[in-house]
């Protein structure tokens, strides 16, 4: 973690006590504040002095407590203009899975036109529920993270209101590898082929299947998100990475472009899933 960053987390935390100690109707202790949001007093302390990076709901309660909920927007601003590009897991998982997608969700809402490679399992932005359950149950699993399954699930299913919005795009590209990921019992699997069936032919859609027999102009690897030309998004077992340098974008549109060359669209691609939902063997 860089120095630059360290102070900048310091000054976010100076601000903080600042919002506390000038309380309308008079300052608070911190440990009165703590007992307020069901702190730990420890929590309030490491915030202030920059020991602890704050989550954007922290930042919310906070502007709420202290009594000055218009800082929220300026709190933000400051945390998304220092925050490091790498964002552990363990870290973003520590108070489950829910928070993160609510992240996600205000990242979508944003968006008018995202792209998307998902080589390994069905798009957060086309799953089912019970799809999603088993995603979120496996990774709180590998993460040792806090269970909050069906919380996680409902924030991700709100997330796909954005797909019947108007004005909205997502050009999705997935490996076939992707729909045939056991993550969950073939007739769940089976459920969500249906799923992506039905979303070919939506106008805020466009669904784009690789089949395992294509040949590939790039190898397959970790998927991504790109937010309008201006954000990628990519994942490891350890991290996202947030990349918004130009040079780093234009890579990933190069990417996604010469995948999309090797994918196939409608009719073609309903054609890819219907054979893998056969080889389920699921009424």
């Amino acid at each position: 973690m860089s120095t630059d960053y360290q102070q900048a987390r310091a000054a976010l935390g100076a601000r903080l006590r600042e919002l506390r100690v000038s309380r309308p109707g008079g300052p608070l202790t911190g440990s009165e504040l703590a007992v307020h949001l069901g702190w730990p007093q420890s929590k309030i302390s490491k915030l202030e002095n920059g020991r602890q990076t704050a989550t954007l709901e922290d930042l919310r309660l906070w502007a709420s407590a202290t009594g000055h909920p218009d800082a929220y927007d300026e709190l933000r601003a400051r945390l998304q203009g220092f925050e490091s590009h790498v964002r552990s897991w363990r870290r973003q998982l520590a108070s489950g899975h829910r928070p993160v997608q609510d992240t996600w969700n205000e990242l979508v809402a944003g968006a008018s036109t995202i792209h998307e490679w998902e080589p390994t399992m069905v798009s957060g932005m086309l799953q089912t529920a019970d799809y999603a359950r088993h995603v979120f149950v496996r990774y709180a699993e590998l993460q040792n993270s806090v269970r909050d399954t069906e919380e996680a699930v409902r924030s991700r299913m709100k997330r796909q209101e954005w797909l019947y919005r108007p004005g909205k795009k997502l050009h999705v590209l997935m490996w076939e590898a992707a729909l045939r990921t056991l993550i969950c019992p073939p007739s769940v699997l089976a459920a969500q082929l249906d799923r992506l069936t039905g979303v070919i032919g939506m106008d805020t859609v466009s669904l784009g299947i690789v089949p395992l027999h294509a040949t590939v102009r790039i190898p397959p690897a970790n998927g991504f998100w790109s937010f309008d030309g201006r954000l990628v998004i990519t994942e490891d077992w350890h991290a996202e990475l947030w990349l918004d340098d130009a040079d780093t974008i234009a890579t990933y549109q190069r990417v996604w472009q010469g995948l999309s060359e090797s994918a196939v669209f409608g009719a073609e691609a309903q054609h890819v899933i219907a054979q893998v939902r056969r080889s389920l063997d699921v009424r």
